[in-house]
């Protein structure tokens, strides 16, 4: 018999039925503890796993604890299933588009939302797999499916089975949360966590949050049909990028029928019979929108309810999560956090890398620190917006002053031959150097190019090295090494061009 209880996933079709055996399998039995664990993972997300497989494999003796989904949030309700969605909404977009490149008819394709998101579920179910309770196990982890409750400092409670640790990480992650919105509390509305059972397509889709999972959507479901809208309490799309990167990503959601009321003020929301009214006032206009579906997606609220912090020590916030060091150890010298738990760069990718600070930190007396992390990110809509390091407005915060280099996609070849010419590469760098502290790229594909730039941040390399990098041609990486470009042109002084032309007027 299963010792837990596993959270309904839906529809509950064969895929979310392999999913399930995967990620909460019904007949799960936890294992029985024996001795003291070198380090228990709590939490089977990105943070927990990569902990838990990275601790084992150095010869660790770990326990992994999850109360719902192997594979958190990414897996199940995030990075998996939304860039499945994404990629559909791009085929169809492809198609709708293709008058341009010589394709006739393409206006006229039907959509089937359904397949779209039965194509989601297979394919998350596939991905499942390298998550798995099963694949954890093999890897030689005890994994116990429950909720974790610390009942000491070097123990936790999980059923009735007591675990004793030497180290522990709290990788809980953390959840959708409602913003204090008037009268959300009285409607059902769609999260990430709900927005993926889906199964037809909102005729009326509205959306509260102009954030990187509301312009995502916004974008894919407007490219499926859905009459989308968007509301923003601050300006544009995006509004904590660069501004025009943003007004890129902004213009492109609009071209694709998103209605977006951006400085919205005074939101309110009421459940009539024509559908869901959102009452919002923006620019010193107001707007009665009705639409079939809400979206909310601001807000994250950290998980750590039912964890028995406090009789473990382990000081937390409400709203920021577990408090810890730059060596990612809390209150209790034995326990560690990773993760969305305890972090702003709530990013798998994130996650990985800080969970691979705790294994040194935590199992071998390192003294890694997470603020040496360069983590970039990226927002998936057409075009990609990517960002590493700081923004403009940080490095004068910080009283750093920088030289900018923009390169614009429009005059980069290969993003012309595309039909992707609007953006563009932009580079920071500290004044009188070629040191790169920030770059902002907006292209097709620039969560793919941003990771060049993050390579130069993490080993130290200048943009001025960058420039001598050969590129294929022609691909969008040479926006990149001409921007190296730009920065070599500045040392070219009056002075330096002058004994130039001395030199090659003798040499003649």
């Amino acid at each position: 018999m299963s010792e837990h209880t596993p959270p309904a996933l839906e529809p509950l079709d064969l895929h979310n039925e392999r999913l399930q055996a995967n990620v909460c399998p019904r007949d799960w039995v936890n294992p029985t503890p024996s001795g003291r664990y070198n380090l228990v993972a709590i939490g089977g997300g990105a943070a927990g796993l990569v902990s838990a497989a990275g601790a084992a494999g150095l010869g660790a003796r770990v326990a992994l604890i999850e109360r719902e989904l192997m594979g958190g949030d990414c897996l199940n309700v995030g990075c998996v299933p939304s860039k499945a969605i994404i990629s559909a909404a791009r085929a169809a977009a492809a198609v709708h588009n293709g008058a341009e490149f010589g394709l006739v008819g393409g206006e006229k394709v039907s959509i089937d939302f359904g397949r779209a998101m039965e194509r989601m579920r297979r394919l998350r179910a596939d991905i499942s797999k390298v998550d798995s309770a099963a694949r954890f196990r093999d890897l030689g982890i005890d994994v116990f499916l429950g909720q974790a409750t610390f009942t000491g400092s070097d123990r936790l409670q999980v059923g009735d089975r007591e675990l004793r640790f030497t180290r522990a990480v709290i990788a809980t992650g953390a959840r959708a949360a409602a913003p204090p919105i008037p009268g959300l509390d009285q409607i059902p509305y769609l999260t990430n966590e709900t927005l993926f059972a889906l199964t037809e397509l909102p005729k009326r889709l509205g959306i509260v949050g102009a954030g990187p999972i509301g312009c995502e959507m916004a974008q894919s479901f407007a490219r499926f049909g859905s009459e989308v809208h968007l509301v923003e309490a601050l300006h544009g799309a995006l509004p904590r990028e660069e501004r025009d990167a943003g007004e890129i990503v902004r213009n492109a959601l609009e071209r694709d029928g998103v209605r977006l009321r951006c400085c919205g003020k005074h939101l309110r929301i009421e459940k009539r019979d024509d559908g869901i009214h959102m009452m919002v006032e923006s620019h010193g206009r107001g707007y009665d929108i009705v639409v079939d579906q809400l979206l909310v997606s601001v807000g994250r609220a950290p998980n750590v309810e039912g964890l028995g912090l406090e009789a473990a020590g382990v000081e937390y916030d409400a709203k920021k999560g577990v408090l810890v060091d730059d060596r990612l150890q809390t209150s209790n010298k034995r326990i560690f956090a990773a993760g969305d738990i305890c972090s702003r760069y709530q990013f798998t990718h994130a996650a990985d890398f800080m969970a691979r600070v705790v294994i040194q930190n935590a199992l071998f007396f390192g003294r890694k620190k997470a603020s040496a992390l360069t983590i970039p990110w990226c927002t998936y809509t057409s075009p990609e917006l990517a960002h590493v390091g700081l923004y403009p407005a940080e490095a004068a915060e910080r009283g750093m002053e920088i030289d900018t280099f923009t390169q614009k996609l429009e005059e980069v070849d290969r993003a012309v031959l595309e039909g992707e010419s609007e953006g563009f590469v932009r580079v920071h760098v500290a004044r009188g150097s070629d040191r790169i502290v920030g770059a902002t790229i907006v292209a097709a594909n620039a969560g793919d190019l941003i990771g060049t730039l993050s390579l130069a941040m993490t080993r130290k390399i200048g943009l001025g090295a960058i420039a001598s990098t050969i590129h294929p041609y022609p691909t969008q990486g040479e926006a990149i090494r001409k921007t190296g470009d730009q920065y070599n042109r500045t040392k070219l002084t009056p002075t330096v061009k002058h004994l130039f032309e001395r030199w090659l007027a003798w040499n003649r």
